[in-house]
This record gives C-alpha cells, sequence and structure tokens, in this order.
C-alpha cells in the first residue's frame, strides 16, 4: 500500500468511528431510562466498534507517517479522544454505570470533531520531536489527561444529579457556566467548518518578536490581527510570495508574542457558542442543566464521587510521570535543559499542583461528595486550558502542537 492509501483508510477509519459514536448515543440513552438490557448490549458494541475503527485509525497513521501519531494538535486530541474511550471501557466492566457512556460519548465527540478543525497534514517532525522520548511523554500525558478527564464526566453527573437547577444560587449559575462552555466548543466546530465551506481566507504580513517577516492566514473574518500588519494577497499559483492588497484589516492590533490568527478563532467561538446557546435556552426556555438531570435520575450518587476520586488516584501518578518526569527528559535532549518555564512547562506543572492539592484535601480534610465534584471539574478546566489556550494562543516552544 502507498502512502496516501494507508493515509485515506486512516481517516476513513476516524470518520467511520465518529459516526458509530453518535449513533451509539441513542441506545446509551434508552439504556440509562430502561431497565432492559438489549439498548446497552448495543450500545456498548456500538461503541467497540468506534473504538476499533479510531484505533484502525491511529496505526494506519502511525506507519504511514513512521512516527507516532501526536506530533500536532489535530492527532494529539484525536488520541486523547480514543484514550477516553478506551478509559470508559475499563471503568464500565468495574463499576456497570451506563450513565458514564451516555455523558462520555458526547465529550469524545467533540473533542474529534474539535481535532477535525485543524491541519491534518503528515509533515517530517523537527528536530526537536525526533526522539522516543517525545512519544513516550507524549502518549502517558495523553493517556493520563484521558484518565483525569473521566472524573470530570462524572463529576458533571453528579453535580446534575445533586444541584437543583431550578434554584438560583452560585452553584446552579456555575453548574450551568460550565454547560455553556461545552456549547462554545460546539461553536468552535460550527464556525469553523461554516467558513471552511466557503473557503475564506485572508492573509497578514507583520513582523514577529524576532524581527522576522512572517504571514498570518486566516480562514475566518480577522476580528484582532497583530500590530502593525498589512493585508497581503498571492502573486502567484504557489502562493510562496506576496504582495500588498487592500483588504479587510481586522478590527483590533494585538502584540505579536500573542498568536493573533489563533486568539481571533477562540473569540469567534465564543461569539457562536454564545448566540447557540442563547437561541437554546430561547427555544426549550430551560437551561442546559434543567435538560440533562432527567438523566440522571437513576444515579448513585456516593458511586460516581467514588469513580472521580479513584481515576484521579490513578491518573494523578501518570501524569507526574509523563508530564514532568519524561517531559524534562525530553527537554534536556532537545534544548539542552531540564525546565525552562515556557508557557505550556508551567501550565502541566499547575496541572500537577491542583491534582496533589485535589488528593491533599480529599485524603486529609475529608472533602468528597459535590466538593470533589467542582475539584474534578476544575481540574479538567486546567487540562482543557493548556490543550487549547496555551497551544493556541501563547506563542511557547511547544506552539508548533
Amino acid at each position: 500500500m502507498t502512502f496516501n492509501s494507508f493515509i485515506s483508510i486512516s481517516s476513513m477509519s476516524l470518520y467511520f468511528s465518529f459516526v458509530i459514536y453518535l449513533i451509539a448515543i441513542i441506545p446509551f440513552g434508552l439504556a440509562v431510562k430502561s431497565t432492559k438490557k438489549g439498548a446497552l448490549r448495543l450500545a456498548l458494541t456500538l461503541t467497540g466498534i468506534g473504538f476499533v475503527a479510531q484505533l484502525n485509525y491511529f496505526i494506519l497513521r502511525w506507519i504511514a507517517s513512521g512516527h507516532a501519531p501526536v506530533s500536532n494538535l489535530y492527532e494529539f486530541l484525536t488520541f486523547f479522544g480514543m484514550m477516553l474511550i478506551g478509559i470508559f471501557f475499563v471503568i464500565f466492566f468495574i463499576y456497570r454505570q451506563a450513565v458514564v457512556g451516555l455523558f462520555l460519548l458526547p465529550i469524545s465527540i467533540l473533542i474529534i470533531a474539535y481535532a477535525s478543525m485543524f491541519s491534518k497534514e503528515v509533515t517530517p517532525l523537527i528536530p526537536a520531536l525526533q526522539s522516543n522520548w517525545l512519544t513516550i511523554h507524549v502518549l502517558t500525558v495523553a493517556i493520563a489527561s484521558a484518565i483525569l478527564s473521566l472524573s470530570f464526566v462524572t463529576g458533571l453527573i453528579y453535580l446534575l444529579k445533586k444541584i437543583d437547577p431550578n434554584s438560583n444560587n452560585i452553584r446552579v449559575f456555575f453548574l450551568e457556566f460550565v454547560l455553556y462552555l461545552l456549547v462554545v466548543v460546539i461553536g468552535f466546530i460550527a464556525i469553523t467548518t461554516t467558513f471552511r465551506t466557503i473557503d475564506y481566507s485572508v492573509s497578514y504580513e507583520y513582523e514577529n518578536k524576532d524581527g522576522q517577516i512572517q504571514l498570518y492566514h486566516y480562514h475566518i473574518p480577522a476580528i484582532v490581527v497583530p500590530a502593525n500588519s498589512t493585508t497581503v494577497r498571492p502573486i502567484d499559483k504557489g502562493r510562496n510570495s506576496y504582495e500588498e492588497a487592500d483588504l479587510y484589516p481586522g478590527l483590533l492590533e494585538i502584540p505579536v508574542k500573542i498568536e493573533a490568527s489563533k486568539l481571533n478563532t477562540i473569540i469567534w467561538s465564543f461569539l457562536t457558542g454564545t448566540t447557540l446557546y442563547v437561541l437554546l435556552r430561547i427555544v426549550t426556555r430551560k437551561k442546559v442543566a434543567q435538560l440533562l438531570r432527567p438523566l440522571t435520575n437513576k444515579v448513585n450518587l456516593s458511586l460516581m464521587d467514588e469513580i472521580s476520586y479513584r481515576v484521579i488516584l490513578i491518573g494523578f501518578p501518570l501524569f507526574a510521570l509523563g508530564g514532568l518526569f519524561f517531559a524534562m527528559i525530553w527537554a534536556h535532549l532537545a534544548w539542552g535543559r531540564f525546565w525552562g518555564w515556557d508557557p505550556k512547562e508551567v501550565w502541566a506543572l499547575i496541572t500537577f499542583l491542583f491534582y496533589t492539592a485535589f488528593l491533599h484535601f480529599r485524603i486529609s480534610k475529608g472533602w468528597e461528595g459535590e466538593r470533589t465534584a467542582w475539584l474534578a471539574i476544575v481540574g479538567f478546566g486546567t487540562i482543557v486550558f493548556n490543550q487549547v489556550f496555551v497551544n493556541l494562543v501563547i506563542a511557547g516552544l511547544h506552539s508548533y502542537a
């Protein structure tokens, strides 16, 4: 088989898994509402088929590229989503909680859809990435992050069951805010897909912080642009050279140390997500929490709390190993130092310290139940912030991701 054949089959496998996961949500919903086991068996079978297809995507892409397919944001996130499903199967066969699958599948689907908005191109690894320690580091971090993220799902289920969304208090507000942020992810997918469909593109030329001329290619209309940038257009079919053009200049200039084009995408995501959220509220006349709460009627709160705690007990040392220890070995080999206060390194440390505090409060102070659920959600927020905001907006040595 040729390189293109491997990549084509790999991409089709990922798309197939995405569709199967979407279908599997329906029998999971029926399984949660019913005592009959047929729906649950169907849901697990479909999810298993989707997982095998996603695994096929991963293996074929590895064969085609010659390296572990976790070297950019698209590859990392698709692997992260695959590991979420894998961890779910482990937890399900221990605790037999179909409701976890019902809430986890949409999260995994969102992650895969979010990943698909980034470049799928297979490119040679830059010198800093040509190390087996990179593979060990990134795979370990992805697996650990997936394990820790499962506590977000169980924590969310716990809060939907425990908190009355009809009341008006700070707990209801923050629960609804978490659900709003999930709608924002849908907004990102919607707005990116829309402008990609119409093939929108505008380029901005500017001088970066190192004094070099650099280009930003916008595929969504510019709200923010780099300081002192000018709009340009290609003057040949290969688009290797550009000339100044009188095009839309953007609304606001920001410092060049910020990844303007990626921040622009995040701003558009919030604008679109907010619009979708408002429309949902107007059409249903209910909070999102009110719409989801009936799905948690049969939930055992103490069991959800136990799952949240135990997956963090497993995920925390694995994250420390991959996110700090293995990362420092790779950093020393790639850049000649173990630690350099790069934004992504700093946020990995923050994530580690957060879960350290989580376990301290749980074991020493007896924090459990609702407190554990809220901490699990905040912890997931640190993981998402690292993978989205730090990767996309803050320029650093990890910007290639």
